[in-house]
């Protein structure tokens, strides 16, 4: 069975993510995971409390096929966690990673995005992460990059953002893109 964790940060996005955790679990039968940083509740920004099944030490890439981290306003605070341990071992391990908004310039903070396409809410995001040195990758474009099991999105993409996550699953069917065509009608 396929598993995915979803890192949850406090005030994390929750529309960001909400649209994969369905899919996935709802109609494909994945194991989705949630995660926060201590293992303790979350608010979302929308005020959505998430008890999560497990902390953040217990994300072990060997039991996953892919880590997913949503963005949020705790990047903008400076309460995010330092996602470049876990994120670095699960892409070692050859496992999706995908960030959406704030969390993809936490992944260029990273250094998983030097090398391959991606894009986020602004180049100038990523550039405010010291490590970042992914400039020529950059793709300015509204839709989620998919590069080297590593996909990237603007916060106002969770729909391309999870379709690009099933395709790097090899998730991505007839079953699946029914349902994301009920939720991207709006975008055609």
């Amino acid at each position: 069975m396929t598993r995915i964790a979803v890192a949850l940060t406090p005030d994390f996005a929750d529309w960001e993510c909400a649209l994969l955790m369905a899919v996935a679990r709802a109609y494909l039968g994945v194991d989705v995971v949630t995660a926060s940083p201590d293992g303790g509740v979350v608010s979302s920004m929308g005020g959505l409390h998430v008890t999560p099944d497990l902390g953040y030490d217990g994300l072990d890439p060997a039991s996953f096929d892919a880590l997913v981290i949503p963005g949020g306003l705790s990047w903008e605070s400076g309460t995010a966690p330092d996602f470049g341990p876990l994120a670095r071992s699960f892409h070692a391990a050859g496992k999706v990673v995908g960030g959406i908004c704030a969390a993809a310039s936490a992944l260029a903070a990273t250094g998983l995005l030097d090398r391959v396409a991606h894009t986020g809410n602004s180049l100038s995001a990523h550039r405010e992460q010291a490590a970042y040195s992914g400039e020529a990758y950059y793709r300015d474009q509204p839709r989620a990059v998919s590069d080297g099991r590593v996909i990237t999105a603007p916060g106002s993409s969770p729909v391309s953002f999870t379709t690009e996550i099933l395709k790097a699953l090899d998730l991505w069917g007839p079953e699946a893109e029914a349902e994301i065509a009920a939720f991207a009608g709006e975008h055609r």
